[in-house]
């Protein structure tokens, strides 16, 4: 597993990139959140990764910032035919993902696993 600009681990599974916030991402560390998000786009330029699982064990909330790079993400990978999967979200990050009406874009998942399974398929 790798640190990228010390917001995101980023492990790979197969054809998926796993995407881990270590931190919330605040708009406050908008410069910081941006440049992560950059660092982990270039990784989804990689032919091998098809899809994208964004694993929020570590964080209980993202702003408008976060919001965007997933759309970004996910926009990049479903181009290529791929699926990006949320899971471990906390009530708080469902509850945002609710209220932007994204959470009818991707797959939400308990577990890493069940993500992993639904990216797969």
């Amino acid at each position: 597993m790798a640190t990228v600009n010390g917001f995101f681990e980023v492990d790979r599974a197969g054809d998926t990139l796993v995407v881990t916030p270590t931190a919330d991402l605040r708009e406050l560390d908008f410069q910081g959140v941006e440049s992560g998000a950059q660092a982990v786009l270039r990784q989804i330029d990689d032919p091998a990764v098809k899809n994208v699982v964004l694993d929020f064990h570590r964080t209980d909330y993202f702003g408008s910032t976060a919001l965007g790079f997933f759309v970004r993400l996910w926009k990049r990978v479903s181009g290529r035919g791929g699926r990006l999967a949320m899971c471990n979200l906390s009530a708080h990050e469902r509850d945002i993902l609710r209220m932007t009406s994204l959470d009818g874009l991707w797959l939400l998942c308990g577990t890493k696993e069940e993500a992993l399974r639904g990216t797969a398929g």
